[in-house]
């Protein structure tokens, strides 16, 4: 049974070291949190790492939060930052010749018919640098610029990225069809 907190009185417990509202706000942020990381390394045990170091961080650091409703939101930061920097060992992107193919999108649903394990297993085989501005774009939500700025990239590499991605996963994809 699940339980519904206010996340401002959740927030002010946090404040006073309260460990039943840690777990209460662990309990309820891990499992998106843990797939957000994972979206980004691809690794099982990294994510959790990271999920245990984000926790840690947002309640060491929980009196610099101005809004108790923001709680959600600067914990995905934090664990998107923290996957970005345990990824970026590992993260590479295609070169910009590659990279700035035009992706045709006269056709948008060519997707249609492809199931969602497939579609995920295509994205777990687009190169790292390709699959993180992907997830970060398209999954998480962030805008271009805020792609680039988290890796320390240029707006026009995060957008050619993110076509050569969908470009890939065109290519993967149709070939299931």
């Amino acid at each position: 049974m699940t339980m519904n907190y206010d996340i401002t009185e959740l927030i002010d417990r946090v404040k006073r070291k309260d460990m039943l509202a840690m777990k209460i706000l662990y309990n309820q942020h891990a499992k998106p949190m843990l797939s957000a990381s994972f979206r980004i390394t691809q690794n099982k045990q990294d994510s959790e790492d990271i999920l245990q170091e984000s926790f840690l961080k947002s309640f060491q650091q929980i009196h610099q939060l101005k809004s108790p409703r923001q709680y959600p939101a600067w914990l995905k930061r934090i664990v998107i930052n923290n996957s970005l920097n345990v990824s970026k060992k590992q993260q590479y992107f295609e070169s910009i010749e590659k990279a700035t193919d035009q992706y045709n999108e006269e056709d948008e649903h060519w997707y249609k018919g492809i199931p969602f394990d497939k579609i995920k297993e295509a994205i777990d085989q687009l190169p790292s640098g390709s699959r993180s501005i992907f997830t970060l774009y398209l999954i998480e939500g962030y805008k271009h610029k805020e792609v680039a700025e988290m890796l320390q990239i240029s707006v026009s590499t995060s957008k050619s990225q993110y076509r050569y991605s969908l470009k890939l996963m065109k290519e993967m994809l149709l070939k299931l069809k």
